[in-house]
């Protein structure tokens, strides 16, 4: 497994695939490789403006590549609902669905119009209500479901009486908490489709530590004096050494989303410097995550945070 690369994507023409965030980062770079293939990619962004200048460029170079823009802010519950609403629509079933978008560490806690805290609502609400919503489209393409986890759920703590953490918000244990409540919500789904019968194939994968938008315009670079150690120190001593590109870091995403040998319930990210970067192969999840108990609380918990209620067998 550890060989894989763009070559080994099977051919998907007429396959149908969903990536949110994919206007820039690993996300572009899934939707890229996706297209390169033969797919179908539904570029699924907050800003219009940034997914056509990202399809445009892939197009630039891959002329006869399928993308379409849609609409989907994962930190509103209604422009969730939208999205699934017109997809369910149209009633093509999805193949690929790839829920990578994300916001990291944000300094200061922000909360979203339906009353989450930001980083919750973006990175874990969102894409659990989005797949629930897609579900009856998921189940009829016997769909592969990737969530993209993060290195830093080994940080991450469930805090089940409080997710939204509306007393002691600290930027970093939140972001974990998300990216661990994501690693566990592709574990737990893998759990429920086999016992209910909705036929996908769930992976969770991480990008290691990759050169995106996410370090460039995270919480150490937010001020004047960082981001000049950004670009005169970080950038060309430093991060070659501890970091990929986000080619790179899209690999594990894309060999969970495309691997013909993948095994549901698999977790993959790059396998060298203790995950960091490296080549795509088997993951180790952090022992919080492989708590069943614990992750089905979490999903009883967005349930009820969602309003949003899995089919049930």
């Amino acid at each position: 497994m550890t060989s894989f690369t763009t070559d080994d994507i099977p051919d998907l023409t007429g396959r149908r695939a969903i990536v949110t965030g994919a206007n820039s980062g690993t996300g572009l770079e899934t939707a890229k490789a996706l297209a390169a293939r033969g797919a179908d990619v539904i570029v699924a962004a907050r800003s219009h403006d940034r997914a056509m200048a990202a399809i445009a460029d892939i197009k630039a170079k891959q002329p006869d590549a399928r993308l379409r823009f849609e609409e989907l802010d994962l930190s509103r519950q209604a422009s969730v609902t939208a999205f699934a609403e017109r997809l369910l629509a149209e009633g093509r079933p999805i193949d690929i669905l790839v829920n990578n978008a994300g916001v990291m560490a944000l300094p200061a806690r922000r909360e979203t119009e339906d009353g989450f805290e930001m980083q919750l609502a973006t990175n874990y609400l969102g894409h659990f209500a989005l797949t629930a919503r897609l579900l009856p489209l998921l189940s009829a393409g016997a769909a592969r479901v990737v969530q993209v986890s993060s290195i830093a759920h080994r940080q991450g703590r469930i805090r089940i009486d409080d997710l939204n953490y509306t007393e002691g918000y600290d930027a970093w244990p939140v972001y974990a908490q998300s990216k661990l409540a994501m690693l566990m919500f592709g574990l737990e789904l893998d759990r429920r489709s086999q016992a209910n019968g909705w036929g996908l194939t769930s992976v969770v994968a991480h990008p290691g530590v990759a050169r995106t938008g996410l370090i460039a315009n995270g919480p150490l670079v937010g001020s004047r004096i960082g981001r000049s150690l950004h670009r005169w120190l970080v950038r060309p001593l430093i991060e070659p050494l501890v970091t990929h590109s986000q080619a790179a870091g899209a690999l594990p995403i894309l060999m969970a989303a495309t691997a013909p040998d993948v095994t549901p319930g698999t977790y993959l990210g790059p396998t060298k410097m203790r995950e960091i970067k490296g080549p795509p192969g088997p993951a180790i999840p952090a022992e919080q995550a492989l708590d069943a108990d614990m992750a089905a609380r979490l999903w009883s918990a967005s349930e009820a945070l969602t309003g949003v209620h899995w089919h049930r067998s």
